[in-house]
């Protein structure tokens, strides 16, 4: 199949992805993925580089851009490891600390206005940071705690709905680094807020968190950061080794999690106030983005940029102008970019940018119908293994961010488990992913991918070929584990139990990355950062409705039945096993080749939209090249 050109099939109109699924074959014809068996490690061009020389054992698309640099100008995962983990340090070392602030502030003031109603109410004064274990056995309190704690779920997700996809978007026309730096800034408003809210909670109310929460969702929150710190990896790793890449920075969160609490604990025992460890923070998102801004090299290289830019310039004239009513709006805001921005904004549809999951099928009159048939078919694989992988990432992300602070007060309540516990209970869990990530993970890629790979004789050029089977079986596996540990929770009636039953589901920390790294070896690598802000946007709306949901039902049966959250848990897992069934390996989207029409309507469009690239590098000084 070929386009007029004799190439490759030319676009759909108005649509800027080309769902191929598949690539050319020695011949020139078209040939699906699993025809072909296009592979991560299927050697190109005869394993003969462009200069005519052997290309590097880990060379991949994109490789070329940052050969020859030196290492400080070469992008790694290690230089985003680097800063992560202090961040993460300090993450997991405030987890605990700040979800019992937050119970000791509501506490205090549901008391103080209860006392204040009733004069005969006698109750222990309650300071914030101390040790008070009346607040975590009233009923009351924790309702009201997990209600304030949805309601800072849902703000924050809700505005990372907007932001994060179109920050993921922005990544791959001006950079990664810079936009992860716009990301994190929103955090240290957040953070800021927080200790005024533990130092001065007579003067600062508890509902002030949701101002931060506010910034923090404007910023893109943890959706942006993470789906720009994934991009920034996979610009960087060979499609062989990436869900091992991500693995690591999983593994950094992990350990944050594992030992934070642990050097919280002497951080408080030293300094002898709560404060000092929000402090360190704060101090550690400032350290992280500095790094992030001034040493990090970037991922993404200026060429790459420019395509990018191109690309979208492109799109956008094939779109055409938007709606009158949209002209109107943002011709009535003050200043020219405010209100081409603003003009942007209003006319897009906010679920656009899923619109790479459900890729239009190319065709082309010289196509036969064979050939159309076969296109169709491996089309629709293409978009199953997308919505599938991109539902099971939603789901899982949905539960785990929920989980997190449900566990740490069911375990309280249940178990009367304190600081201390709660603090051994994350790290030991934690510690059980780093080992597995770090350790179990990267011994399974050797054996049954790195070590068969080198068997080849020819050096390999790597390219984006969708999952292959060993994606596809460590996600199913993932998958078996926290299904059989979450229904270990339900189960568990004292505390040894449950933490066994939270090591099972520990083992499934392989799942979140592996889905990750599949997810970007479905599109090419030019389209990484568009895909995950489209992954952003799905886990900006599980951080809004999974968070209503979960804890809802836990906040609804926390005095009768508390268990109900964890059945509810392992139901979603076992779908998402079920669901995995559905995905199949070696389906990929081929590199694309924007063809724009040439008519007059087309080049005024094309000017208008170059103008607009030009006042979008405006309105982001500095992150143009």
């Amino acid at each position: 199949m070929e386009s007029a050109s004799g190439s490759r099939p030319p676009l759909a109109p108005g649509n800027g992805v080309e769902p191929i699924v598949g690539g050319m074959d020695e011949n020139g014809e078209w040939r699906s993925a699993l025809e072909s068996e296009v592979t991560e490690t299927t050697t190109l061009l005869g394993g003969e580089s462009e200069n005519g020389g052997p290309p590097r054992k880990d060379s991949w698309v994109g490789f070329e851009d940052f050969e020859g640099l030196p290492w400080w100008k070469t992008p790694s995962v290690w230089w985003m490891m680097v800063p992560y983990a202090f961040f993460t340090l300090a993450f997991g070392g405030s987890l605990v600390p700040k979800l019992n602030l937050i119970i000791d502030l509501i506490c205090k003031k549901y008391f103080d206005d209860k006392s204040a109603t009733d004069p005969t109410f006698i109750f222990h004064p309650v300071v914030p940071g101390g040790d008070n274990p009346h607040c975590r056995q009233d009923g009351d309190v924790l309702q009201n705690v997990a209600t304030f704690t949805l309601a800072l779920s849902v703000l924050v997700g809700g505005l990372s709905t907007l932001t994060a996809p179109k920050i993921g978007a922005l990544s791959d026309r001006f950079g990664r680094k810079r936009l992860i730096v716009i990301s994190s800034s929103g955090a240290i408003i957040g953070e800021a807020i927080t200790i005024l809210a533990a130092k001065y909670p007579s003067v600062v109310h508890y509902r002030w968190l949701l101002v931060g929460s506010f910034f923090d969702g404007l910023a893109g929150s943890f959706t942006a950061g993470s789906i720009l710190s994934h991009a920034y990896v996979a610009d960087c790793t060979p499609p062989s080794k990436r869900s091992v890449a991500i693995g690591y920075l999983h593994s950094c969160l992990f350990t944050g999690l594992a030992f934070g609490p642990l050097l919280a604990g002497y951080l408080v025992e030293w300094t002898g106030s709560l404060l000092s460890i929000f402090y360190v923070t704060l101090g550690c998102h400032i350290f992280f983005i500095l790094f992030m801004l001034f040493i990090a090299p970037e991922s993404l290289s200026k060429r790459r940029q420019r395509i990018a830019r191109e690309r979208h310039a492109a799109e956008r004239t094939a779109a055409g102008p938007p709606p009158d009513w949209a002209l109107s709006i943002g011709s009535a805001m003050p200043g020219k970019h405010f209100g081409d921005t603003v003009r942007e904004i209003i006319s897009e549809n906010p679920l656009a940018p899923l619109s790479i999951l459900f890729p239009s099928v190319a065709s082309s009159t010289r196509s036969s119908v064979v050939q159309e048939s076969s296109l169709i078919q491996k089309n629709k694989l293409l978009r199953r293994n997308l919505i599938t992988l991109a539902l099971i990432d939603m789901w899982i992300l949905g539960a785990a961010m929920s989980a997190g602070t449900v566990t740490v007060l069911y375990t309280e309540k249940m178990f009367h488990w304190g600081n201390f516990e709660s603090s051994q209970f994350i790290s030991l869990v934690s510690m059980v992913r780093v080992v597995v990530l770090m350790g179990i993970f990267p011994v399974i890629t050797y054996v049954f991918r790195t070590r068969r790979a080198r068997r080849q004789s020819a050096p390999v050029i790597e390219k984006n070929a969708g999952a292959d089977e060993l994606d596809i079986w460590v996600l199913r596996s993932a998958l078996l584990s926290d299904v059989i540990g979450a229904t270990g929770y339900i189960l568990a009636r004292t505390g040894g139990q449950f933490i066994l039953a939270a090591i099972i589901t520990a083992l499934g920390g392989m799942g979140s990355a592996t889905i990750q790294a599949s997810l970007s070896k479905h599109v090419p690598a030019d389209r990484v950062g568009q895909l995950l802000g489209g992954i952003g946007l799905l886990h900006s709306l599980a951080r809004v409705f999974s968070p209503v949901v979960f804890n809802g039902i836990f906040a609804a049966t926390v005095k009768t039945f508390p268990q109900a959250f964890f059945v509810l848990l392992a139901g979603v897992f076992a779908i998402c096993l079920a669901l995995s069934f559905l995905v199949r390996p070696h389906v990929y989207m081929e590199e694309d080749e924007i063809q724009v029409p040439d008519s007059p309507s087309s080049r005024n469009n094309s000017a208008r939209v170059r103008q607009d690239a030009l006042e979008d590098d405006e309105l982001l000084p500095g992150l143009a090249p």
